[in-house]
């Protein structure tokens, strides 16, 4: 499309004007011509180079290059690659089909979303869960009005498994937030909830990288099927109905035509691989859980209005996060995402805005690393030993490694010498190297025998000790080391 002037202005040349226009417009030369071999090497090198970077380092490279505009820099960079044959070098990704899992052994876990039309014409977004059991391909769908929380999915779970009959072994997941608090480089932080499920159910959890859809194709294909061949032009009359609509769906269509992969009925298919399922029985437990927060970086955290202080390198990067909960209406205790070890407590003030910091929220900093672990191995019975094995942890997190000293060194205080020193040749031989663990090894054996501590009893003025004096404080969970040394 040409502009009116271009075209008024062409119409007002004499025909040698147009002519010699022609010329000059062939023969025109380019503006960055001097820089052409330049623009080559490094496509040569480094063939998938954007323009946009190429103009950055012709700025970088070349004080005197010119002040021109990023769409005269990519005509020419697109010039050159077709003048030297430097296309740009697209990468794939290789696949390849994988034999199929054995029966009862995994099942893929999804959710979905849809706007369908009411009878009234208007639109509603509705929700829904998918599970299908990856060997013989039979499927379950569940829907709901409401967007799906830890709870509702663990209740899509419960019906799951009351339809199917049984439990996989594995289940296949995404990074979703109802399920994960943190990827935690690796080390998944589940929801407490969540968390507490799947030691109900007693099943093991798999979780696809971020980005990464291609990991779980099955469950991928039966959301694409459902919104196709069930959603699709669907009248939305009411959940309980659509719900009861999928059921039949899934009995006349989706169990039981034949699979276009493995060309078998999943019906048939399930009739063999139910008896390869785990027995189900009905989750009754409670469901409760910690809010969330995120840890800022001056090692505090927002709660309703107030700041309220943490132990300094609590922060650990953007997504570190803490779990609160109120006790007694009068008390903010803040433990980690999991809700299982107290950090600190602090007073709730009266008002917003306030900023509440606990004196001892300090690293301890009166010794220099060398000797804070000469010191901490003094602690064991064979300290040559625990001075390799602490310096296996300098070496694995030598950003933390003070405040992993810090937490041997207290576990240390409070544990007898022969105990203190099986756990870490345990820690030493098994390459653990994490005080956290450390520490989970010490609580897991029963025989636990810490060091008698003599407890002051006050008489208070009024001759009565109240209750709260004798709580005692909650103790960290041991169940996620006890499977890690069944698995083992």
């Amino acid at each position: 499309v040409l502009n009116r002037r271009t075209v008024s202005k062409y119409l007002s040349m004499s025909e040698a004007e147009y002519e010699e226009f022609l010329i000059k417009q062939t023969n025109r030369e380019k503006k960055l011509l001097p820089f052409e071999d330049f623009v080559r090497q490094r496509l040569e090198e480094f063939r998938n180079t954007p323009a946009a970077q190429m103009h950055d380092w012709l700025k970088e490279n070349h004080p005197d290059f010119p002040v021109v505009s990023q769409k005269t820099v990519f005509n020419f960079v697109s010039w050159v690659r077709k003048k030297h044959q430097l296309p740009v070098v697209k990468t794939e990704r290789q696949f390849q089909q994988l034999e199929e899992t054995p029966y009862g052994k995994q099942a893929q876990v999804d959710f979905g979303e849809y706007n369908m039309r009411t009878t009234t014409g208007t639109r509603v977004k509705v929700f829904f869960f998918t599970i299908v059991l990856s060997r013989s391909r039979f499927k379950y769908v569940w829907f709901t009005d409401r967007y799906f929380t830890s709870e509702l999915a663990i209740e899509a779970h419960e019906k799951a498994f009351e339809y199917i009959g049984g439990i996989p072994d594995e289940i296949v997941y995404d990074q979703d937030k109802v399920f994960v608090v943190s990827e935690n480089g690796g080390d998944i932080i589940l929801t407490n909830a969540f968390r507490g499920y799947t030691r109900a159910q007693c099943f093991d959890l798999y979780f696809c990288r971020k980005a990464d859809p291609q990991s779980k194709g099955k469950v991928e294909n039966v959301v694409k099927y459902v919104k196709q061949n069930f959603l699709y032009n669907r009248t939305y009359h009411n959940i309980e109905t659509l719900n009861d609509e999928v059921l039949g769906w899934l009995g006349r269509t989706a169990n039981s035509l034949p699979h276009g992969t493995t060309q078998k009925e999943p019906w048939a298919e399930f009739t063999i691989e139910r008896s390869f399922l785990k027995p189900y029985n009905a989750h009754v437990g409670p469901v409760t859980t910690n809010a969330t927060y995120t840890v800022r970086k001056d090692n505090v955290i927002s709660y309703k209005g107030n700041f309220y202080s943490l132990p300094l390198g609590t922060y650990k990067g953007k997504e570190t996060l803490v779990a609160v909960r109120v006790e007694d209406d009068a008390f903010l205790v803040i433990t980690d995402a999991l809700g299982e070890e107290q950090i600190c407590r602090h007073k709730i003030p009266v008002g917003r805005g306030n900023k509440v910091a606990n004196t001892d929220h300090k690293r301890d900093k009166s010794a220099a690393i060398g000797e804070m672990i000469a010191e901490v191995a003094a602690l064991f019975e064979h300290p040559e030993k625990a001075r390799e094995w602490l310096e296996m942890i300098k070496a694995d997190k030598p950003r933390y490694i003070r405040d992993q000293l810090i937490m041997i060194r207290q576990a240390a205080l409070q544990t007898a010498s022969a105990y203190l020193n099986k756990a870490m040749e345990y820690c030493l031989s098994h390459k653990i190297c994490s005080a956290a663990d450390f520490k989970s090894i010490l609580a897991s054996t029963e025989q636990f025998p810490k060091k008698e501590t003599k407890i002051v009893r006050l008489n208070p003025l009024s001759g009565e000790i109240p209750d709260k004096a004798n709580i005692q404080p909650q103790k960290s969970s041991i169940e996620d080391f006890e499977q890690i040394l069944k698995k083992s």
